[in-house]
């Protein structure tokens, strides 16, 4: 029997439960030569397949409605006709929200699941830790004896940016959405400092407080208020990178902010979008460095995991409500 899921409607404000809607089908699958099929393991769900679930334009095409949503996926092949895959091997890549499904392999890899916990390759040793290591060296260009400042730092990508600023010598301050969030970054992931945004009275005159030399480098997943706090503390060649903006992702009419033009020029700072995909020719060397540092003990990583395939809804939905403690995923 295969579930699979489908974008019922597309969600106006908050995504809900009833914007998807369950397929089952007792078909048999049957692959033909240069296919196999493949069970799913792990599911990626990611704030960014928000804006996919909308028909605004964008980086990438949107969602079909009726159409299955597609995500990071670790699946196992269970049978094969391809060259390039046995029975038996583990796979990555973007797939379709299903327990079962049939694929060629075009843009899957293999993943070995003796060097490193499947899930990983979803998150440090997938795209959350390209996104973290291309954007904070591509754009950032950090150097040692800098400040950094991370927006979503609890989250899969902000907590590997701070983990490897923190390799590269940079001091690094997080901002989060709980006390007990704001512990883990200081005492799993080696962060000098953290504030948190729910219980400060004003971002700004603590950032003062813990950058007394300003802000070189902010990488920035949430946009919105704290966004512009970080602005205020930004030094003469501050470099900007914009990663996300979770915080405007559900709204509905058109968010206001502070201007930034003023502020780039007064510093001549540089402020950049964006997607992992710019850098595909630096995948290889980004995947074996964070390897390296994995495997050295200089890089770790947390996961929220929920269990169960009917659950993917609800666990994309926690996202926007700060319920995950690194990348979240779905074991099927």
């Amino acid at each position: 029997m295969k579930k699979t899921i489908l974008l019922n409607n597309r969600p106006q404000g908050e995504p809900t439960v009833s914007n998807f809607e369950f397929v089952t089908e007792d078909n048999k699958l049957q692959i033909s030569e240069g296919e196999m099929l493949l069970e799913t393991t792990y599911v990626s769900v990611d704030p960014y397949l928000r804006g996919r679930m909308s028909d605004a334009k964008s980086y990438v095409p949107p969602f079909q409605l009726n159409k299955p949503i597609q995500s990071g996926v670790i699946a196992k092949v269970i049978a094969s006709k391809n060259k390039k895959f046995a029975e038996g091997d583990y796979v990555s890549g973007m797939l379709d929200w299903s327990t079962q499904q049939i694929s060629k392999g075009v843009g899957l890899n293999k993943v070995d699941a003796s060097k490193a916990p499947l899930s990983a390759y979803l998150g440090v040793l997938g795209m959350t830790g390209l996104t973290a290591f291309l954007g904070l060296q591509e754009i950032g260009k950090p150097k040692a004896g800098e400040t950094i400042i991370i927006s979503g730092a609890a989250g899969a990508v902000g907590s590997v940016v701070g983990q490897i600023a923190k390799i590269l010598g940079l001091h690094v301050i997080g901002i989060a959405g709980t006390d007990e969030k704001i512990d883990m970054l200081k005492n799993e992931f080696g962060f000098d400092a953290g504030i948190n945004y729910n219980t400060s009275e004003d971002i700004n005159v603590e950032l003062k407080k813990l950058a007394p030399n300003g802000v070189d480098i902010y990488f920035d997943n949430v946009s919105g208020p704290i966004s512009d706090a970080v602005l205020f503390n930004i030094n003469r060649f501050a470099r900007i990178i914009i990663c996300g903006a979770i915080s405007v992702y559900n709204k509905t009419e058109l968010p206001t902010g502070l201007s930034v033009q003023p502020f780039l020029v007064k510093n001549s700072a540089l402020m950049q979008g964006f997607i992992v995909s710019n850098y595909a020719e630096k995948f290889p060397e980004a995947i074996q460095q964070l390897a390296t540092w994995l495997k050295a003990g200089k890089l770790t990583y947390t996961e929220t995991i929920v269990e169960g395939f009917d659950n993917i809804p609800k666990a994309f939905i926690d996202l926007f409500e700060g319920k995950n403690k690194g990348k979240m995923i779905v074991k099927i």
